[in-house]
């Protein structure tokens, strides 16, 4: 057996493993192009034998708050662009069917991004008794 042949054996071992737990929980096969992708697997690789895996608890407690504080940051950071770039508002509604309520969600858009900022509900108010402007300012 080659060292070729080794590292092919155990590229496809990888694969083997990666796929079973994409079966398993359904995820997407898309999600193997995400940015994140190469990077877990990287990382995995880098801290060898030695370091457990994250547990549940770890990942939908302190692992996520610390991803909630990164995003918030970017947010602020992208907000603070603003008025240099400029920025387009964008609103979306749509009619709940069950309970007869409208929503309007507010969207941002500049430099190529778009960030959701708010999702309001009419309740009651006539639409053309309010401008979007004023709506989302109260």
């Amino acid at each position: 057996m080659t060292l070729k042949d080794m590292v092919k054996g155990t590229r496809n071992m990888l694969g083997r493993y990666v796929g079973k737990w994409f079966y398993d929980k359904g995820i997407p096969f898309y999600a193997a192009n995400s940015p994140y992708f190469l990077p877990i697997i990287s990382a995995i690789q880098r801290v060898g034998l030695k370091v457990k895996p994250p547990m549940a608890y770890e990942l939908s407690g302190p692992i996520l708050d610390e991803e909630v504080e990164e995003v918030k940051k970017w947010i602020e950071e992208y907000k603070q662009s603003w008025p240099r770039s400029g920025i387009t508002l964008m609103s979306d509604g749509w009619l709940n069917k069950v309970s007869k309520k409208e929503f309007l969600n507010f969207l941002t858009y500049s430099q190529k991004v778009q960030l959701f900022c708010l999702a309001k509900t009419y309740q009651g108010r006539r639409r053309m008794q309010t401008s979007t402007y004023d709506y989302i300012i109260r």
